[in-house]
């Protein structure tokens, strides 16, 4: 309003029964300060804009979190066990965009200690079925570049893959990409290794290729279902290509997984020992 305003003083009975107060008497108006008060209130503070709260002073408290800072790595990890389950049975058993189960909040405990399980597990699964495979033929001899392979295999798939992805979905124009998902995704998509890896050392080779064969089925459904929509936000034809690099990339893992750790035993009459295929590469390798 622009002219002054009115103070309503109300007499309420000695009763407190405000139904029972006769307003025709006991209503009064008296001059208000209302403009006067408003006016003080209203003072602009420099450099605030309506519907805006005023700036941060110096001596409030900074939000900015730099490389040699813990906090900077904390709030990848800001997440609890309960949390980390829900993640890990939600990549297990998917029933919904595993993005969504993110809930904006993805992070790399899960992942790290997934990959390092996957590691151990597969060392483990590799000495086993090498120590049925030399049964009887002298002293066993622990082979620990199966430890050093699985930790370059396990940790560069999934620390290097998603970078890839993420740079190339930004070049191809995507504004949805995030390289922390799509850590997290890789991550997780790793769980399916640990089952996989604990009954792959079967000295029947069928049955290893079989279970090998399911976990890269499991985990390459779980990343193109999740990864499609991301994928998607670019042009038909290399949406197409990014998804075969995906699978083509996957199955090179889940190759390197059985030639490297379940190879299948054969003997040769030139050589009594056994002879496991692919020990070439493992021979390059390391």
């Amino acid at each position: 309003m622009s002219g002054a305003g009115y103070d309503v003083v109300v007499d309420v009975d000695e009763e407190g029964d405000l139904g029972h107060t006769d307003l025709q008497e006991d209503l009064e108006f008296h001059s208000s300060n209302f403009n006067t008060d408003a006016s003080t209130s209203s003072r602009k503070i420099p450099g605030s804009s309506p519907g805006l709260p005023p700036p941060a002073t110096a001596g409030s408290g900074s939000s900015k979190r730099f490389l040699w800072t813990l906090s900077f790595y904390a709030q990848f990890f800001d997440v609890d066990t309960s949390s980390v389950l829900a993640r890990c049975w939600a990549a297990l058993y998917p029933r919904a965009n595993f993005l969504d189960v993110l809930e904006g909040n993805p992070d790399l405990y899960g992942p790290i200690w997934i990959a390092t399980t996957v590691v151990f597990i597969l060392f483990l699964g590799g000495t086993i079925s090498k120590y049925l495979a030399e049964t009887g033929q002298g002293h066993f001899v622990y082979d620990f570049s199966l430890l050093s392979g699985a930790a370059g295999l396990i940790y560069g798939y999934t620390l290097v893959i998603p970078v890839i992805l993420f740079l190339a979905l930004k070049y191809f124009g995507s504004e949805s990409a995030n390289l922390l998902e799509c850590w997290a995704l890789y991550g997780y998509s790793n769980l399916i290794w640990i089952p996989v890896a604990l009954i792959s050392w079967s000295p029947i080779s069928i049955l290893n290729y079989v279970f090998v064969g399911v976990g890269f089925g499991l985990s390459v459904a779980f990343l193109l279902r999740n990864l499609y929509p991301v994928l998607s936000a670019t042009d038909r034809q290399t949406s197409k290509i990014l998804l075969i690099l995906v699978v083509l990339l996957h199955a090179f893992l889940a190759i390197f997984i059985k030639v490297l750790f379940f190879a299948p035993v054969r003997k040769t009459q030139a050589d009594p020992e056994p002879v496991k295929d692919g020990e070439s590469i493992r021979l390059f390798m390391f």
